[in-house]
């Protein structure tokens, strides 16, 4: 009984969730064959993207794959969503962008859960947006943090801005994937086409290997027709980009944050926490194969 009481309330948490979401044991979800650099983007603000980022990498890494989350966003909040500490004076992504600060100097270990890294945002990120347009090779800054990198990972989210300015382009320049959520409302394709032109520009003139491989439907209302008809014509433009899972609108995912949690160990029996671990359990399984085409 010792050990727990030495473990910290996260990491009991963390215990608790996997078992209630793979009680089994039988899920496992495997390393990729190489690392994998995700960038998650979406111009539009309130799609998810923040709680698709955390959420997904806390499920990879309680299933042993070594998960970093890069903060981009000047609001902080996927720093938040994993309690690290992001308050001025906080080492963070500023300081590898403006500064060349290494990564491994500002990234934090996430606590209770083993293999997950978060670089945080602090509000300094604010002002990165302008400060870079001077910089020599700005679009590229973040990317060669990364290949600096010394450590071992699996993956690397980068959770972007809700906007197209140099932020995000170096998130786009400096990964290989771009995972688009999508949510199932309205006006859910409006303004994805404008992302897409971008993503197009990034790759014909900064980054040809850049693809966008994955689209994950969000906020799911089952009650109306609406999100079935958004979701057949999401799936009629990306065919098998598009994960089978499919996120629902939940309230333990929008209440998780506020605890400094992901919905995965704030409410792992809900709804919205296996809908996560099973999208992230797709992306897995979709990783293991991409070295085996090549």
């Amino acid at each position: 009984m010792e050990s727990d009481s030495e473990d910290p309330p996260l990491a009991m948490e963390a215990m608790r969730a996997v078992q209630i979401l793979n009680p089994s044991g039988e899920v496992t979800m495997p390393r990729p064959s190489r690392p994998r650099v995700m960038c998650v983007a979406n111009q539009k603000g309130g799609v998810g993207k923040t709680t698709t980022t955390v959420n997904l990498a806390v499920a990879l890494a309680l299933h042993g794959n070594r998960v970093m989350v890069i903060d981009l966003d000047p609001q902080g909040n996927a720093s938040t969503g994993l309690n690290v500490p992001h308050h001025a004076g906080v080492p963070d992504v500023y300081d590898c962008l403006i500064d060349n600060v290494p990564l491994e100097d500002v990234a934090q270990g996430v606590e209770g859960i083993p293999n997950l890294w978060c670089v945080p945002a602090t509000i300094d990120l604010a002002g990165a947006e302008i400060e870079l347009v001077s910089v020599v090779a700005r679009e590229s800054r973040l990317g060669r943090a990364i290949s600096a990198y010394p450590g071992q990972y699996d993956y690397i989210f980068i959770d972007c801005p809700p906007s197209l300015g140099l932020l995000t382009v170096n998130a786009l320049v400096a990964a290989q994937e771009v995972l688009i959520p999508i949510q199932c409302e309205y006006y859910a394709l409006e303004g994805l086409n404008q992302l897409l032109n971008n993503i197009n520009l990034v790759k014909a003139h900064l980054n040809p290997e850049l693809d966008v491989s994955t689209i994950l439907l969000t906020m799911y209302d089952r009650r109306t027709r609406l999100a079935d008809a958004v979701e057949q014509d999401v799936r009629n433009h990306f065919g098998d980009k598009v994960l089978t899972s499919v996120i629902p609108r939940n309230v333990r995912v929008s209440e998780a944050p506020s605890y400094g949690q992901s919905v995965m160990t704030y409410d792992p029996g809900s709804r919205g926490a296996t809908s996560y671990f099973e999208a992230a359990q797709e992306i897995a399984e979709r990783g293991a194969k991409i070295g085996v085409a090549a």
